[in-house]
């Protein structure tokens, strides 16, 4: 419904002002909205309201992520090797 740049700003002007419900009138959502946006971008920081049904994953998930790929890869290659060696 509204882009990740809308969030952000809502965001940062929300930092800037005292009122939340009143900014939130301003912008046309509702108060609660702004606040769980908020609490998002704390959360995730830039990596917030990423869209298109991607995952929000913070630093260390994206890096157990990863590691876990690179571990089934590895772990892949070394089947491989042990067919490989098993026919000569």
């Amino acid at each position: 419904m509204y882009d990740s740049a809308f969030k952000i700003k809502a965001v940062q002007l929300s930092k800037e002002r005292t009122n939340i419900s009143e900014l939130a009138r301003e912008l046309g959502i509702k108060a609660t909205l702004l606040y769980k946006w908020k609490k998002e971008f704390e959360e995730f920081g830039t990596g917030s309201f990423p869209g298109n049904g991607k995952m929000k994953l913070t630093f260390e998930q994206e890096k157990i992520r990863e590691l876990e790929k690179k571990l089934k890869d590895a772990e892949l290659e070394r089947d491989i090797l042990k067919k490989a060696i098993s026919i000569f």
